[in-house]
């Protein structure tokens, strides 16, 4: 079976040769992504390396439904304005995604189960159907500390908890929206030398956008921490990349960020070049693992990768606009 294969420690051998596996299993359940491969005249029969699989442009998800079964047990949205339309992603098991979102935090950081988790965003009657807050209530349940929780709108909780797990050693993660950690930033400083801060993306209308360097700088001054750590996902995928704070990102072993030219789609594979983002998610197994996103970055030799931001003149969208 595929999915025995996909969660574990590849080589990038076997990656490679479960990708293609993948992609005739997708190419022959997903009408609308064999029709596409047709367009682009590839085939499993013709493609012989993962650098000729075609990615499937993002905004298909926001028009039509990337399942390969007739059923689902979650559905996930991305957020957005009246003036966008949304992208939804089927998910075929809630078992199978948070066995991914876990094992992609755990191949970093360890069992999720360890940490005291301060979630600065919207909690699942908020947004219910935000795979981000999905992902930050599995860990919560996860979590031996009975004061994790969602703490958006009880800042000065969040305060009370963090200034307790530094009193007592606790491991902790403050796992936010950027604008959100941003805003707790300006009204609570402290030492806290045994917690984590990990932000998850831009301000998207709450906050004037600033690059991330001057982001972790404010934060990473405000908290006396010397790095502040990232996570990188996505409505359409199911695993996530994370910086452990020097804002390059890396990947599980079932997930692959690969570089195409902003001009050239069919020009990929760059190294050391800034360039859209284009990413294989096996753990997407039952929609789509070969996705062309509107994000920028770079990806250098050591194989870690820059996230800039947005491909120019696309949709802006993502969780921040949550409280929309």
């Amino acid at each position: 079976m595929i999915e025995e294969k996909i969660f574990t420690h590849l080589t990038l051998n076997e990656f490679e040769s479960l990708a293609l596996e993948v992609f005739t299993y997708q190419y022959e359940k997903l009408s609308l992504y064999r029709h596409f491969c047709e367009f682009r005249k590839k085939t499993p029969r013709t493609v012989k390396n993962i650098y000729e699989i075609p990615f499937l442009p993002i905004q298909f998800f926001r028009t039509h439904t990337i399942n390969t079964n007739n059923k689902y047990e979650l559905l996930f949205e991305s957020s957005g304005t009246t003036a966008t339309q949304t992208s939804k992603h089927y998910i075929f098991s809630a078992q199978w995604y948070e066995k991914a979102c876990t094992l992609s935090f755990q191949h970093f950081y360890g069992s999720p189960g360890e940490y005291l988790w301060i979630a600065l965003m919207p909690d699942t009657t908020q947004r219910q159907n935000s795979s981000l807050v999905y992902m930050a209530n599995q860990f919560v349940k996860l979590s031996k500390f009975k004061e994790s929780g969602f703490y958006l709108n009880r800042m000065d909780k969040a305060f009370d908890v963090l200034h307790k797990s530094i009193e007592q050693n606790i491991p902790t993660i403050c796992l936010g929206l950027t604008y959100a950690l941003l805003d707790f930033a300006e009204q609570y400083s402290l030492p806290a030398n045994n917690i984590i801060f990990m932000e998850t993306g831009g301000m998207k209308g709450k906050r004037r956008e600033l690059p991330r360097k001057e982001v972790h700088r404010i934060l990473s001054s405000a908290f006396a921490v010397s790095h502040i750590h990232s996570e990188y996902g996505m409505t359409e995928l199911l695993s996530q990349a994370y910086s452990q704070g020097n804002g390059y990102f890396n990947t599980p072993p079932w997930m692959k960020i690969i570089i195409r030219d902003e001009t050239n789609p069919y020009h990929i594979n760059l190294l050391e070049k800034r360039g859209g983002i284009n990413i294989i998610d096996l753990a997407n197994l039952y929609s789509c693992s070969f996705i062309e996103t509107e994000d920028m970055g770079i990806l250098h030799n050591d194989n870690t990768v820059e996230i800039l931001g947005r491909l120019n003149q696309t949709i802006v969208r993502g969780c921040n606009t949550m409280m929309e």
